[in-house]
Parts: C-alpha cells; sequence; structure tokens
C-alpha cells in the first residue's frame, strides 16, 4: 500500500470514528437493567405473565425461578417439559387457555408494562438464543392502551423474533391497524446469521418520528417508515413498553421437538436510550 493509499484510509478511518462518536453523543442512558443481582427479576422493573396467554401456544408461564431467574448478571428463561397443572382449568370451558388440565411445558414471559415505557429511543437488548424446534423467542413491545385499544389498533413492535426450525434466521416485525379483510398489516425484514444459539448478539430498534429501524449488532437490516400509516390514531405515536418471552409451539415455530429441553434464552442486558436534541 502507498503512503498516499495509507493517508487516505487513515483519514476515512477517523471520519468513521467521528461519526460513531457523534451518533453515540445523540443518545442517553434513560434505563438500564444489567442484571447485576440474583434470585428473581428485579419487580420495580420487571411484572410477569402467567398461565396460557395467546397465540395458542403450548407452554404455560409460571413466577417460579425453575423458568425465570437472575444468576451471574443474566436474566435466564428456561422452557421445560414437564407436567404442571392449569390453575385457570375449567372443565366445562371451551376456551383454549382453560380447558387444559395439565400443560406438557413450562415457560417465562416478563414484561415492564406500568413500570417502564418509551416513544421514540433507542432500545438494546443483548441476548443468546435457545435452539430446536418448537421454539420461538421474543424480543417485543406492545402499546400501554393495548388494553382500551386491543390488538392490532394498538399496534406491536417485535425487535427480535427467532423460531427454531429457521435456526440463522432472525426476523423484525411492525404489526398495524388496516383496512383489509384481517384488519391489519404487517411489514417486517429478516437477516441470516451464523451461531445465534452458541454466541451473544445485540438486537436494536432506533425509532423516532419518521421511522424504525432494526439492527442486529449494529448492521441495519430493516427499516419501516411511519408514514405508511395514517396520522389519526397512529399507533407508533404511543408509548410502549418492553416484553421478553421463550414461547413454545403455537401459530408459526411448528412442532415442538420433545428431545431439546430444557432450553434457555438468557439476556445480558436491556439499555433503552433517549434521543438528545
Amino acid at each position: 500500500m502507498s503512503r498516499i493509499q495509507k493517508t487516505i484510509l487513515l483519514i476515512l478511518c477517523i471520519m468513521i470514528n467521528f461519526t460513531n462518536e457523534s451518533t453515540a453523543q445523540k443518545f442517553e442512558l434513560v434505563w438500564d437493567e444489567s442484571f447485576n443481582y440474583s434470585g428473581k427479576p428485579d419487580p420495580a422493573k420487571w411484572n410477569y405473565e402467567t398461565g396460557y396467554i395467546r397465540n395458542q401456544e403450548h407452554q404455560y408461564y409460571t413466577k417460579r425461578k425453575k423458568n425465570v431467574r437472575v444468576k451471574d448478571g443474566k436474566l435466564i428463561i428456561t422452557a421445560r417439559k414437564e407436567a404442571y397443572k392449569n390453575k385457570a382449568f375449567d372443565k366445562d370451558s371451551t376456551n383454549w387457555r382453560h380447558n387444559k388440565e395439565i400443560a406438557e411445558y413450562t415457560s417465562g414471559s416478563i414484561n415492564t408494562f406500568k413500570k417502564f415505557h418509551i416513544q421514540y429511543g433507542k432500545i438494546e437488548v443483548r441476548a443468546k438464543l435457545p435452539k430446536g424446534n418448537g421454539i420461538w423467542a421474543a424480543i417485543w413491545m406492545m402499546s400501554i392502551d393495548l388494553e382500551t385499544l386491543g390488538w392490532p389498533n394498538a399496534g406491536e413492535i417485535d425487535i427480535m423474533e427467532y423460531v427454531g426450525k429457521e435456526p440463522n434466521t432472525i426476523h423484525s416485525t411492525v404489526h398495524y391497524p388496516w383496512e383489509n379483510f384481517l384488519g391489519y398489516a404487517s411489514k417486517g425484514g429478516k437477516i441470516d446469521l451464523e451461531n445465534l444459539t452458541e454466541d451473544f448478539h445485540t438486537y436494536t430498534i432506533v425509532w423516532d418520528a419518521e421511522k424504525i429501524d432494526f439492527m442486529v449488532d449494529s448492521n441495519s437490516y430493516f427499516s419501516f417508515n411511519l408514514a405508511e400509516i395514517s396520522e389519526e390514531n397512529h399507533p407508533f405515536r404511543r408509548p410502549f413498553y418492553l416484553i421478553i418471552n421463550l414461547a413454545l409451539g403455537g401459530n408459526w415455530p411448528g412442532k415442538i421437538d420433545k428431545s431439546i429441553f430444557p432450553q434457555e434464552f438468557i439476556i445480558d442486558y436491556v439499555k433503552v436510550y433517549k434521543k438528545v436534541d
């Protein structure tokens, strides 16, 4: 490499570093969960979901440390194959959440509803994923108005979804109301990566008044333009809260491989930033 080429390369490196530093300076940390304690997730930050919840999934969510615990600076959500009594069982019910007496699988789901929410910002989660057919690990967000508006009117932001039958693929999606036969629309992107279940990766969105950008390890792979939705009752103009869960089976992941358990979804940290004007 000639001296001129080396000089040009040095200038480019300086420019890149300056750009990165400038970008970093535009955000300030407003919420941090580094799991620097042991036991159950901090109740000042996290709620549990319990029971059968959504999507005809096969797992029963519990509050037990067997399914959700913090250890060695990590949040560990563990899916298990075990018989577990459905506390909402009703032999006369036609509701799938209530008419099964014994669950075959257990797992965990936690969220920040009414404890932390944000409208616009940078959300960053470093995690290592479980593996095997039937696995459905997710890091996602819902509007604080979900209870009053319902889905899909309240909107949904899926920062990261992973199904075990696609072992090298990460999905990200937004869901919102739309005038079609379904009543909603979904747009998303995906990226293929190696070692998703062996290594930690950082899953990020940067959400502002114009768009939502989705990244893995700082590599952008999908962007959603908020102008695609009518401003009337725009779902992404509201505060959202965070959800982290490990589901099994249901509408998307398909048949569960019963030989893979237990499986762990491990979260190193969650960091939320606000843009600095």
